[in-house]
C-alpha cells in the first residue's frame, strides 16, 4: 500500500459492513453494530485515482526513442480481452471498454477479491 495517503483509515472487512436495512442493532456475528453507507459519509468526498488498464509493453528506451506519432505499440493483451481497472494502484476489477456518445468508456464485469 502506498504511504503517500493524507488519511490513515482502518481496513474495513465484510463484517464491518451490511447494506441491510433490517435489524440496525447488531452486525451478523451479533456483537458489532451495523454499519451502513451512511457511516461511511464521511469518506465519499475522498478523491481516488481510478485508472483501466489495456494492456503493456516492454520496451527498451532505444526503441522508445524513435517512436513517431502513427506508430503502433504492440500490447499483451488481445483484441475483446478484460483489461484492468485499479483503484490508487490495487486492482479492483476486470472489465470491458465501451462508447458512451463520442467518448470510451469502461464497464466492470467482475470485481476482484482483494486477499489479506
Amino acid at each position: 500500500m502506498s504511504q503517500e495517503n493524507d488519511l490513515n483509515l482502518p481496513p474495513l472487512n465484510q463484517a464491518d459492513l451490511s447494506f441491510d436495512h433490517g435489524d440496525m442493532s447488531v452486525a451478523r456475528s451479533g456483537s458489532v453494530p451495523v454499519k451502513t453507507a451512511e457511516d461511511l459519509e464521511q469518506v465519499f468526498d475522498v478523491p481516488v485515482t481510478v485508472s483501466a488498464v489495456l494492456g503493456s509493453s516492454k520496451v527498451a528506451v532505444g526503441d522508445l526513442l524513435q517512436i513517431v506519432p502513427g506508430a503502433v505499440l504492440e500490447l499483451d493483451r488481445r483484441v475483446g480481452e478484460a483489461i484492468d481497472i485499479f483503484v490508487n494502484e490495487r486492482l479492483v476489477a476486470r472489465g470491458e471498454v465501451v462508447v458512451v456518445e463520442d467518448r470510451l468508456g469502461v464497464t466492470m464485469t467482475e470485481i476482484i477479491k482483494a486477499d489479506r
